[in-house]
């Protein structure tokens, strides 16, 4: 049994959330980004971002809407590292036998049984305790190791030749000093990570180059980009084998936090994990044979879901025709991030045939991926779910009514203008995907 205890379900977002009451704490009760913060947590506990089963819990479980948005952002991390040539997917066991890893997976069983034995003397017991430990599996702290590991098998792929990269994503166990103090607790998140072998004379000018990428990825999906930034860190600061090391940063309400780190780690790792076939790591480059530098590349992916849904709640203020104040809270996520393209509704007419039609609709969409929620078999009213829907994120409102019995014609709001168009049911499914498809690319 792995130990944690959390403050809250909103722990699992990475190592921000479990200091989360602390913080917010700091803020005055008429703060802003006090009144966005619980007003993001309402949301996303009511809009199937966070099962709301998790809040009788010590650990928290994503909801259908969390889920799918964490499973787009790591396809478009994925895509855009992948994207380069000689980049290639890996995958490691979460559990290892590195002495140096601070995790450790224990029986509680066991424990129990060291524990309990009559009159044992606090010799015999320390003995006991050090070889369970020393029996018992690690859990990885980072990605790290198990691409090192694989490096001689994957040189050999690439004919030993540089530049090229190793990617992975997978769950790991973040130890924070701060997390530790505070609650005596771990965090469990899923990590990306991209570890790059290159020239010892051209690491500088590829860290360079990821450092750009990685920041110009972050602020292609964003609402607000400036809210993303870059810090170089400080020599005091550099692990192990580091010469340097760049964060990018998300300015949250309660300040600034890590969503991805890249290091810059010269051989040194390397050769500690292949000390025993040191020929073995070296490759060409031109006609020399050198041992490669590696770039570490790591983000935090549940960090990074928060970023971004911080970044995209808006609440939208609209006076009408008879001067009467509308507010309208919005989560305005990239097109290519939103879990939801389209939600299907029905208007007035033939209940039975309306719904066909919006079936038909719907098994149409998910063949091509996009994502629709049935919103015909709500029976709220438009006005409410036009609500519900911008607080999910949802792009487009699809409306079958009668006059698309009679005409082929649907209703199609868009979230982000709330302009409702008419369109013909044969042109909504290219129209959404052309609509995509351009949004990815923009």
């Amino acid at each position: 049994m792995f130990f944690k205890s959390t403050r809250s379900c909103l722990q699992r977002w990475g190592e921000s959330l479990p200091l989360y009451q602390r913080k917010i704490s700091k803020c005055s009760a008429h703060d802003d980004s006090l009144d966005q913060t619980r007003l993001l947590m309402r949301l996303c506990s009511e809009r199937y971002y966070i099962s709301s089963e998790a809040f009788n819990t010590r650990t928290c479980t994503y909801g259908p809407l969390g889920t799918e948005l964490k499973k787009n952002i790591i396809d478009l991390w994925t895509s855009a590292i992948r994207s380069r040539a000689y980049v290639f997917g890996i995958s490691n066991s979460m559990q290892s036998r590195i002495p140096e890893e601070p995790g450790r997976i224990v029986n509680l069983k066991s424990f129990q049984e060291i524990l309990s034995k009559d009159n044992p003397s606090k010799e015999e017991t320390s003995q006991n305790i050090q070889k369970h430990l020393k029996d018992s599996l690690s859990v990885r702290t980072s990605l790290l190791q198990g691409a090192l590991q694989q490096y001689i098998q994957a040189l050999e792929l690439v004919n030993r030749t540089l530049p090229f990269g190793l990617a992975e994503t997978g769950l790991c166990y973040n130890f924070d000093n701060q997390l530790r103090h505070s609650s005596d607790c771990s965090s469990e998140v899923t990590e990306s990570s991209l570890v790059w072998f290159c020239s010892p004379r051209t690491s500088s000018q590829w860290m360079d180059y990821w450092v750009h990428h990685r920041l110009k990825w972050w602020r292609k999906f964003a609402l607000g980009p400036s809210d993303f930034n870059l810090c170089n860190v400080g020599d005091e600061s550099l692990k192990e084998g580091a010469s340097h090391g760049v964060k990018v940063l998300y300015n949250f309400p309660w300040g600034s936090e890590t969503l991805e780190t890249l290091w810059t780690l010269g051989d040194t790792q390397l050769l500690k994990t292949h000390q025993e076939t040191s020929v073995k790591v070296q490759c060409r480059d031109g006609r020399k044979s050198v041992v490669p530098h590696v770039i570490s590349v790591s983000v935090n992916v549940d960090r990074g879901m928060l970023a971004y849904l911080f970044n995209s709640l808006q609440r939208l203020k609209k006076t009408d025709s008879k001067q009467k104040l509308h507010q309208r809270t919005v989560l305005k996520l990239h097109p290519a991030l939103t879990p939801v393209k389209v939600a299907l509704d029905i208007g007035r007419g033939s209940n039975s045939e309306l719904r066909q039609v919006c079936e038909g609709l719907l098994q149409e969409f998910l063949e091509v991926g996009i994502s629709t929620w049935p919103g015909y078999l709500d029976t709220k009213s438009l006005e409410n779910l036009n609500t519900k829907y911008d607080e999910m994120g949802v792009l487009f409102t699809v409306m079958v009514s009668e006059s698309t019995l009679k005409s082929g014609l649907l209703l199609v709001r868009n979230r982000d203008t709330t302009i409702r168009e008419t369109m013909h049911i044969s042109e909504i499914k290219c129209f959404l995907l052309k609509y995509i498809s351009a949004s990815e690319n923009h």
